[in-house]
């Protein structure tokens, strides 16, 4: 029995997360993307069209696969096998969520294939469930500047759709695991330094919100959470922080867990910002990001292709 096989086009955007004291709760979508060319088949299929991606499952073992189909599984559906091309122009474990990426397009993937008809909010929530905070998986899903926080099971986001400013993402040639970037952390901090840590956030938030992008940047540098505890990972950092601030950022984080640090810049001061760091960091990768307003997207392309019903 011939039946019309679907297909569809997913595009989810990467991310840089925390901004410094904005830990586990902010992020920001950036325009390097993992693109996936999806066609219901016979059975499962993923055919990995970036040499980074070789190394992975090409069946149904593959996470975007096993995230889909535990999605499909919640909602009680079975999700239908299929054809997986997929291409990423997102480093990986390099602080720019690429497995944060790889979740929403599972994510976006159950709710096309098997019409789940999930809210936003339904598939933040989702995806939530995979990476345990919000930031990154939020940004990929909305676009733009995103706050967010989580209480359990319970996710609250609010998104900014066109901060005005630039990213220069300096990344180094060497991996680091979120795994190692969390063990690094404190197990607990004082009621004095929780508070501290807090006000620190509020300021960086609204200053992000009201462009006062000079203090946005002191509160990068202020951060109380994380920075402290994992720039001894990474003995880069100072130099680089230094080098990017004397070039005109007003201010400079880890990009997530890192080892990738963000440099922040003015609106249209990007290119100029990147040319300074390549002259001054030629062995690592430096890339003018630009912060995409437009979050993970799903284009129905149909078409008929024989395969057994």
């Amino acid at each position: 029995m011939v039946g019309e096989a679907r297909s569809w086009k997913i595009t989810v955007p990467a991310s840089t997360a925390n901004l410094g004291p904005g830990f586990d709760s902010i992020g920001l979508s950036l325009n390097l993307y993992l693109n996936l060319d999806v066609e219901e088949a016979e059975r499962w299929e993923v055919i990995p069209l970036s040499p980074e991606l070789e190394d992975f499952p090409q069946d149904e073992e593959h996470f975007i696969v096993g995230v889909a189909k535990e999605v499909a599984g919640r909602h009680g559906r079975v999700h239908p096998p299929c054809k997986l091309s997929v291409e990423s122009m997102i480093p990986l474990t390099r602080g720019l969520g690429s497995s944060a990426a790889a979740v929403i397009a599972g994510v976006e993937l159950a709710n096309a294939a098997c019409g789940l008809n999930l809210t936003m909010l339904d598939k933040l929530k989702e995806a939530n469930r995979f990476e345990g905070h919000p930031d990154n998986v939020g940004a990929s899903l909305y676009g733009g500047l995103v706050i967010a926080t989580q209480s359990g099971e319970d996710v609250e986001l609010v998104s900014i759709a066109n901060p005005a400013f630039d990213v220069v993402a300096v990344i180094p040639p060497t991996e680091l695991k979120t795994s190692e970037a969390r063990e690094a952390l404190p197990d607990e901090l004082s009621f004095t330094e929780s508070v501290l840590a807090g006000s620190v956030s509020n300021v960086l938030v609204a200053s992000l919100l009201t462009g006062d992008l000079e203090t946005a940047g002191k509160m990068m540098k202020a951060d109380r959470y994380h920075q402290p505890y994992r720039k001894s990972l990474l003995p880069h950092y100072d130099l680089v922080e230094r080098t990017a601030l004397e070039a005109g950022a007003f201010g400079v984080a880890l990009s997530g867990a890192g080892p990738t640090i963000a440099c922040f810049t003015g609106k249209g001061k990007g290119a100029d910002l990147a040319n300074e760091m390549k002259q001054s960091f030629p062995h690592m990768l430096v890339r003018h990001l630009l912060i995409t307003s437009e979050g993970s997207s799903v284009l129905e392309q149909p078409k008929v292709r024989p395969f057994p019903l």
